[in-house]
């Protein structure tokens, strides 16, 4: 499992707004798509996909347009439990807010930060409110945050595997000719050189169309995992500073209750034997 670091976190001022990551992701995407339009207005990109008789630049531009879908819905699910995470906060942060510790944190918003918080509750009850190590349950929520942001690496380095795939071919293709060449044919030599440059186009706009699909899917997916990386951060000052201190001032209670509970019991029992 990939570690997640930890950042410091100045304060509710410093907190990304609740729709920064999503911002942050169409301003990317804006360029890009200005980008192509450029591009496709000067015929670049019509020059590319009529120069590629392989279709391995189309697919990549396939794959690039399905995987920037997948970051869309991998950034908005992200942005959501980072909301959800700070009304957390705000309901906890509140007077009295330990109270909603009290029903296993059922009336805090709903998301994997919640999810989070009442495995903790259940854990504490179960050791009967001793002190509560998170550790595993904190890697459980930063896989479960993650979700599946791995698949943008996959992708990343599967167009540019498609690039030199198509590299590889257009040099087949431009060298296939020389085997059967014959310098003294005019048209066969003609016919050569036509085949040479169509090899040499297809090698060089595939390999163009994977590397820049495979930096931008990267761009992408590490704006994506750095907003990831800052709810994970404010689960963690979350948890620390609101939920385990009340569970371990509960046990402390606890205890305390059952310790004056046995006081008296066994107080009773003196009595009794001394009024006999």
């Amino acid at each position: 499992m990939s570690s997640m670091t930890i950042g410091p976190i100045a304060g509710s001022a410093a907190d990304p707004s609740e729709r920064s990551a999503l911002l942050f992701w169409m301003i990317f995407t804006g360029l890009s798509v200005f980008a192509v339009v450029l591009l496709w207005r000067f015929g670049l990109i019509r020059l590319m996909l009529t120069s590629d008789r392989t279709y391995i630049s189309s697919v990549i531009a396939l794959l690039y347009v399905l995987t920037c879908g997948h970051c869309f819905l991998r950034t908005r699910a992200i942005a959501r439990e980072g909301a959800a995470a700070r009304r957390c906060r705000a309901v906890l942060a509140a007077p009295g807010g330990g109270k909603a510790l009290e029903a296993s944190a059922a009336t805090l918003p709903r998301g994997l930060v919640r999810d989070h918080i009442e495995s903790l509750v259940t854990k504490a009850a179960a050791q009967d409110y001793r002190r509560v190590d998170q550790t595993l349950l904190l890697r459980t929520l930063a896989d479960r945050l993650r979700g599946s942001n791995g698949f943008g690496a996959f992708v990343s380095d599967t167009l540019m595997k498609l690039g030199l795939l198509g590299t590889i071919v257009g040099f087949i293709i431009m060298l296939a000719p020389i085997a059967g060449l014959d310098a003294a044919d005019k048209v066969a030599m003609r016919s050569s050189m036509g085949l040479m440059s169509d090899g040499m186009a297809v090698a060089m706009y595939t390999t163009l169309a994977g590397l820049v699909g495979s930096i931008l899917v990267r761009i992408q997916y590490y704006m994506l995992d750095a907003a990831t990386q800052r709810v994970f951060s404010d689960a963690v000052v979350l948890t620390e500073t609101y939920v385990t201190p009340v569970l371990e001032r509960q046990g402390v209670e606890f205890k305390g209750v059952e310790f004056k509970g046995v006081e008296l019991k066994g107080a009773g029992i003196k009595g009794a034997g001394t009024s006999s």
